[in-house]
C-alpha cells in the first residue's frame, strides 16, 4: 500500500467517524430531553442498547434497500422522525402541566413499546445514510458497528446528563425536556 492508500484509508475513517458522531447527536439530544423527564439507570442502559441496535440495523437496511428507494424515502424518513419527536415533545410538555388524574399518561419511555418508538425515531435517519454507504465504504461491518457504538455512547451520555440536570429543575424538568424534543423534531422537519 502506497502513501496514497494510507491517506485514503485515514480519510475514510475520518469520514465514518464524522458520520457516526452526526448520527449520534440525535441520540444525545433525545437523551437529554428524556433524561430531564426522569429516568432510572436500568432504563438508561436498556434505551441506549436499543438505540445502538437500531443505529446498526437501519444503515444495514438502507444498504440492502438500494439507492433508488432510499432516494425516494430519504426525505420522508426525516419528516417521520421529526414528526415523532414533535409529538413526543408536545406530549411531555402537556403532561408536565397536567395534574396526575390517575389515568394513563400515553406513551411511556419506560415501557418496551415506548423505548422501541423512541429508538426508531432517533435512528430512522441512518437508513438514508446507509443507502449511500455502499458507494464509498470498504468495510460495511466496521462502519455500522461504529455507528452503533457512537449512537449508544452518545445516548447514554445524553440520558445521564439530562437526568442530572433534572434533579435541579424539579417539576420543570419534564417541560424543558419536552421543549428540547419538540425543537429537535422541528429542526428535523425544517
Amino acid at each position: 500500500m502506497g502513501i496514497g492508500g494510507v491517506y485514503e484509508g485515514w480519510g475514510q475513517l475520518v469520514t465514518i467517524a464524522i458520520m457516526a458522531v452526526a448520527l449520534g447527536m440525535d441520540a444525545f439530544s433525545l437523551g437529554v430531553g428524556i433524561g430531564m423527564k426522569g429516568i432510572r439507570l436500568l432504563h438508561v442502559l436498556q434505551l441506549s442498547l436499543l438505540i445502538a441496535f437500531f443505529h446498526v440495523l437501519m444503515p444495514l437496511l438502507g444498504l440492502f434497500t438500494g439507492s433508488y428507494v432510499g432516494h425516494l424515502l430519504g426525505q420522508v424518513t426525516t419528516y417521520a422522525a421529526g414528526g415523532l419527536l414533535v409529538l413526543l415533545g408536545g406530549h411531555m410538555i402537556v403532561n408536565s402541566f397536567r395534574k396526575d388524574e390517575g389515568g394513563g399518561r400515553g406513551m411511556d419511555h419506560r415501557t418496551f413499546w415506548g423505548m422501541l418508538l423512541i429508538s426508531l425515531s432517533v435512528s430512522v435517519d441512518s437508513f438514508s445514510v446507509g443507502v449511500s454507504l455502499g458507494m464509498f465504504v470498504n468495510s460495511i461491518i466496521l462502519t455500522v458497528l461504529a455507528f452503533g457504538a457512537c449512537g449508544g455512547v452518545m445516548s447514554i451520555t445524553g440520558l445521564l446528563l439530562g437526568r442530572r440536570v433534572s434533579r435541579g429543575l424539579g417539576d420543570y424538568g419534564e417541560a424543558l425536556g419536552g421543549a428540547i424534543l419538540l425543537a429537535f423534531g422541528l429542526l428535523f422537519i425544517f
